[in-house]
């Protein structure tokens, strides 16, 4: 690797905070071990990558949308399906997970010709891809390239894991096939469609249910050790790779001085999707205000909602999340594999309230690792909310035991391990 000229490492997350964010914490290693990380981004989410000084090159589309045309597309899709989060996992399949696909497999045809171009431009060494599907143009392009799962384990299949999206628990097996069978027939004329373009593209046809193939070169699997799932099948550990957490490097963060200041510190953030639903904000505002704590709220570009703040709740649209959860005593989100990772790395236990997705897998998960616990985020009354928050503030033997997985993660970062089995395919 020359010196003057480092290694170019093109980096591909989804166009999700969760996904994005995962791989700022993989480049910031790739950069302090002298390559040349950059990003490629989706059409309207420019900007995020530069903020942590790497270089963007945006995909063009038949059809580009501002920034503000892309929120208001998501404000409306959430909009929609707001009804349907509060339907089981299963339920989900026809409402949500299905409709979602189809968004997906829309954007992947979409992005194809620029993304083809974008390579071919850029010429990367390597492409690192965390994403839920494959766009042919990374597999057709003469470079190596690196498939990132930072969603749940039970992405990657298998006959003792529950299926994907499934929120089913581990010792549940009867469950297993009704929702698999459920999945790959609400997906069925989706997963066609997509196999339709792999092929027109050169590519290989994927098996019932799948949208991404593993990579023959390396998998980097983001499930810490202590919610590993055991599997019928060994991974190839030459291709397959664990890693503990991928927290990135952010600023400090100066916890603002409330009314309480001596109280415990409650982080709640809901991700992207989740700091859209306003309604749900303000019903636990309303509780937050009549219990001993200090909550920070991370309630996104939607901050003008709310009116009625009580002295113990502070809002904001964006927090430095690990500068964040280092500090806090609970955290309460939807269960993203990011926050839930990050929770774990920083020994604070997790109080999951899922929506979708990932969500309901990593909320039974917690739940069965006793290292969190899972709320529905509709049904509950404000009894039940308070107990359950001041149970896990006072719950000494998971906090131990967290502080004890706490300090084996942070002696395996994850960034660090991920950058250096990268470089071993340069």
């Amino acid at each position: 690797m020359s010196k003057t000229q480092p290694a170019v490492i093109a980096l591909f997350p989804e166009a999700s905070f969760g996904a994005a964010l995962n791989c700022v914490g993989i480049a910031q290693e790739l950069k302090r071990l002298g390559t040349k990380p950059v990003f490629f981004t989706h059409p309207g989410f420019d900007g995020v990558f530069s903020e942590y000084g790497f270089d963007e090159y945006g995909i063009a589309v038949a059809n580009e949308s501002s920034l503000e045309e892309t929120q208001n597309y998501w404000q409306g899709f959430l909009n929609r399906h707001l009804p349907h989060f509060k339907l089981s996992p299963q339920q989900q399949i026809d409402s949500y997970v299905a409709p979602v696909w189809e968004a997906i497999v829309e954007s992947t045809i979409d992005v194809e010709t620029g993304l083809e171009a974008l390579i071919e431009e850029i010429k990367p060494a390597l492409i690192v891809i965390d994403n839920v599907i494959m766009f042919p143009a990374i597999e057709r392009a003469s470079c190596p390239w690196v498939r990132v799962i930072s969603c749940a384990e039970t992405e990657l299949s298998d006959a003792f894991i529950p299926p994907y999206l499934s929120g089913i628990s581990s010792d549940d097996v009867d469950a297993f096939d009704a929702f698999h069978r459920h999945y790959l027939q609400a997906l069925d004329p989706i997963h066609r469609r997509y196999n339709d373009f792999r092929e027109s593209r050169g590519l290989a046809a994927l098996p019932a249910g799948e949208f991404l193939e593993t990579s023959p070169w390396l998998n980097l699997i983001l499930a810490p050790q202590i919610i590993r799932r055991r599997r019928e099948k060994t991974l190839d550990q030459d291709r397959f790779k664990f890693l503990e957490a991928c927290v990135r490097h952010e600023g400090p963060f100066e916890v603002p001085v409330l009314p309480n200041n001596s109280g415990p510190l409650v982080y709640v953030s809901f991700g992207s999707l989740g700091a859209m639903d306003t309604r749900l904000f303000q019903r636990m505002i309303s509780v937050f205000a009549d219990f001993p704590a200090r909550f920070l709220l991370n309630v996104g570009g939607l901050i003008d909602c709310y009116t009625e703040v009580p002295d113990n709740v502070y809002l904001e649209e964006w927090y430095p999340q690990p500068s964040v959860v280092e500090q806090c005593d609970l955290f309460i989100h939807h269960g993203g594999n990011n926050s839930f990772c990050e929770a774990l790395y920083y020994g604070i236990p997790s109080l999951i309230m899922p929506y979708c997705w990932d969500g309901h897998d990593n909320a039974t998960r917690a739940q069965e690792c006793k290292v969190g616990r899972h709320m529905n985020r509709d049904d509950w009354s404000k009894e039940q909310f308070t107990g359950l928050i001041g149970d896990m503030l006072k719950d000494k033997q998971m906090r131990s035991r967290l502080r004890s997985n706490s300090e084996f993660m942070r002696r395996q970062p994850g960034p660090i391990a991920a950058a250096e089995h990268i470089l071993t395919l340069l």
